[in-house]
């Protein structure tokens, strides 16, 4: 009994201490992850916790789960419309990307250390995917927005390439056991058999979850346990039938987050604190894991196959995955960059050392290393490569409070919350003055701590708290009304997409007539829209840039079907 007080006070004070530190690291740019993998080294065998935890066991088990958990909630957040523009090239990164990586990383550590195939070709498989945990963490903790082509790319990629990482990881390690007695075509099968499975059942599942989660009638409270506790069944079934756990409930993830489920908003924001939970449990747990001097023997091999992986495998991963789509170089250079390492090659290299393979202590150590070095020099500089290379979309005006409402046939409603400021456009009007657009209601009205009663004649002064239901396409439209104008958010559009607007039927030759630059006769009388959709293969998203001599167009509006309706200009020297 008092083993268990001491365990639960422990572990409550390690969560404890990672949550604080986390909002100090924040503010330092530090990557998250890498402060619950620090709290946990600290307090291990060698730091100031002395706290001993040697089974790989329990950090396979506690692994697979978080790891279940994380790519649940990733399916979940990725919007079906959103990801059409990423699907295809991220899968092509997520197959033949790791399998890539893995060769590259094993040629490189062959021809470099002398290290058996065997042996390189399992480091290569062990570290060839990037992770869920880290890539979520750094694209959403900052507050990163990206162009959508490269950041749904990224976010589908890391959800998906985990089931390859494992499926090539168990190959080599079953391979050692049996002195790689193994038939070419034994493989090809296995590989049909994990992938066909995990996606079949994968979907089943995700549509039984969704139609069984609209049609019961449950506490409010225990949707997001249901969620969880059939995602959690659907990869336990997968993974016992020997297929791809993880690829099958990432597809139920996102089947189930795409689907107008009852509660579904509230299942989404109960997922987003479990995928904390559980990545802080994740890292915390393999921080424990590791001996930091046993760590230092394989130093130099784990930066070799950290500088092989950053700057020759994932590079080349990228730029042959990617050749079929168009995209510019920018972005297959950000999206080599933030290949980032976390979790799951720590989890992957527990298999040599659970499958009783000699040197299992290298495999381990190595991984750790190459982690360590991906959060330190990748994760930190997110941002700021975003930002040099014009990827990072500059920051809108928005309100103080969003959340998307639950109304049955509609599913795109929000409700949304104003602080109206002194300069305000709206101050000094009534409320039923206003020219709001179809489809938007303002429903209440606060002066200080009082409601109003009349919303509609009352008068709005800085001060009062307005709010307003609108449709998710019009929310724009709303910010443009209320919000007032900000200097430095209108200084950083124009920097982005320059000082003029044009509208997407506009004439290219027109344009080039009043504003100069050399216009391909095949285009002239396209509008700007039209040639943008043929030049980005009908796949523009806001951000995309083409030049025509002193002229450089920036896609500032789409909409879903991939319409340019609103161009920027900018006027290079």
């Amino acid at each position: 009994m008092e083993f268990t007080n001491n365990a639960i006070f422990a572990g409550a004070v390690l969560f404890l201490v990672s949550i604080l530190a986390s909002g100090v690291a924040s503010r330092a740019g530090a990557p998250l992850l890498l402060v619950f993998l620090g709290v946990g080294m600290l307090a291990g065998r060698e730091g100031i916790g002395g706290i001993a935890f040697e089974s790989f066991e329990v950090a396979y088990a506690v692994g697979s789960i978080s790891l279940a958990i994380i790519l649940f909630d990733g399916g979940m957040r990725a919007r079906a419309e959103s990801s059409k523009v990423g699907l295809r090239p991220a899968l092509s990164l997520a197959t033949f990307g790791v399998l890539l990586t893995t060769i590259v990383v094993a040629a490189g550590l062959h021809w470099l250390l002398d290290f058996p195939w065997a042996q390189a070709l399992l480091i290569g498989a062990i570290v060839g995917s990037t992770d869920a945990a880290a890539v979520f963490s750094m694209l959403h903790a900052k507050g990163l927005q990206l162009k959508k082509r490269v950041g749904t790319t990224l976010e589908i990629e890391s959800g998906c390439n985990d089931p390859m990482a494992v499926f090539l990881t168990l190959i080599f390690v079953e391979g050692a056991q049996r002195n790689y007695d193994t038939e070419g075509l034994g493989i090809i099968l296995k590989f049909l058999y994990q992938f066909g499975v995990g996606g079949l059942f994968g979907w089943l599942g995700g549509q039984l979850l969704s139609k069984t989660i609209s049609k019961i009638s449950l506490t409010a409270g225990l949707y997001p346990l249901l969620a969880a506790a059939g995602g959690l069944a659907l990869f336990g079934l997968v993974t016992t039938m020997g297929a791809s756990g993880f690829l099958a409930i990432y597809i139920a993830g996102l089947i189930v987050g795409n689907t107008e489920a009852h509660a579904a908003n509230n299942i989404r924001k109960v997922h987003d604190g479990l995928a904390w939970l559980a990545q802080i449990s994740l890292f915390l747990m393999l921080g424990l894991l590791v001996t930091p001097t046993t760590l230092t023997e394989y130093w130099a091999v784990g930066v070799v196959v950290a500088l092989l992986l950053v700057f020759v495998a994932r590079p080349l991963a990228v730029l042959v995955s990617l050749s079929p789509f168009r995209f510019p170089a920018r972005e297959k250079l950000f999206i080599s960059w933030v290949g980032l390492r976390g979790a799951v090659p720590i989890v992957l290299a527990t298999f040599p050392v659970l499958g009783g393979l000699p040197d299992a202590e290298l495999y381990f150590n190595v991984a750790f290393v190459t982690v360590l070095f991906s959060l330190i020099f990748q994760g930190w500089t997110v941002v700021p490569c975003a930002q040099w290379l014009k990827l990072k979309l500059p920051v809108e005006n928005a309100p103080y409070y969003a959340e998307s409402l639950e109304v049955p046939g509609s599913s795109d409603l929000t409700v949304l919350g104003y602080k109206i400021a002194e300069n305000s456009p709206i101050t000094e009007r009534r409320i039923d003055s206003l020219m709001a657009p179809d489809g938007i209601r303002f429903i209440a009205a606060f002066r200080g701590e009082e409601p109003v009663n009349r919303i509609d004649e009352h008068v709005i002064e800085a001060g009062d708290s307005i709010y307003v239901i609108s449709p998710q396409e019009k929310v724009l439209l709303v910010n443009q009304m209320l919000l007032p104008t900000d200097e430095v958010a209108e200084l950083e559009q124009a920097r982005y997409f320059g000082d003029f607007t044009l509208n997407g039927d506009a004439i290219i030759d027109d344009v080039a007539d009043m504003y100069g630059g050399e216009v391909p006769s095949t285009a002239k009388r396209m509008t700007l829209s039209q040639f943008m959709r043929i030049r980005f293969r009908n796949e523009c998203v806001v951000g995309d840039r083409v030049f025509f001599g002193p002229l450089e167009l920036v896609a500032k509006e789409v909409d879903d079907s991939g319409t340019v309706l609103k161009i920027g200009l900018r006027i290079r020297e």
